[in-house]
């Protein structure tokens, strides 16, 4: 009887990684975790990972290397914040680090500026401090240092004509220091 049930246990684990694997890469932890949910245990869980391993079903290096590239080059993120999802999803510190070796400097800002670019159009019409102020905050929830959000946000508004206030008929105007810091 205890045979029948760690069979059972197995064929359940191996069900439960077929049916995440299938949908989208998963780490190793994701999947133990999954399992344990549904009370595989540890051992048989252990089992069942260790031979998908082997196979080449469940990468963690691949798995990390995906998340950083997509997540960089996609969606903007910077180092930080795929580092913290990284570990979210349970891939070791040495793993994560060389996934986001790939990401420098000068990539990271490179996809902050693309990023701004894209979505200051959005703002236009704004006061320039509402526009810098929402997105310094988009750069900042992509894990971007505040520091180098200002420079691009500041860098790209400019590039785009938007340092200057509009005028009632939304041409741009000049205007002196003193009227650009009352509200």
């Amino acid at each position: 009887m205890v045979t029948g049930q760690a069979e059972d246990h197995e064929k359940v684990a191996r069900q439960i990684a077929l049916r995440l694997l299938t949908s989208a890469p998963r780490s190793r932890a994701q999947l133990a975790e999954a399992m344990a949910k549904k009370d595989v245990p540890p051992a048989v869980a252990e089992t069942v990972l260790d031979r998908f391993t082997d196979v080449g079903l469940i990468d963690d290096a691949e798995y990390a290397a995906i998340l950083v590239r997509t997540r960089h080059t996609e969606r903007g993120q910077a180092r930080r914040a795929i580092a913290q999802e990284l570990t979210r999803k349970g891939i070791d510190a040495e793993t994560a680090a060389e996934a986001l070796d790939v990401i420098d400097r000068e990539s990271e800002d490179a996809a902050a500026y693309d990023l701004v670019r894209r979505r200051a159009p959005a703002s236009v019409g704004l006061p320039r401090e509402k526009r810098e102020r929402r997105l310094v905050e988009m750069l900042a929830r992509k894990g971007h240092h505040p520091s180098a959000a200002f420079r691009i946000v500041r860098e790209v508004l400019a590039e785009q004509g938007g340092t200057a206030p509009h005028d009632g008929a939304g041409e741009l105007r000049d205007v002196g220091a003193d009227e650009l810091d009352s509200p």
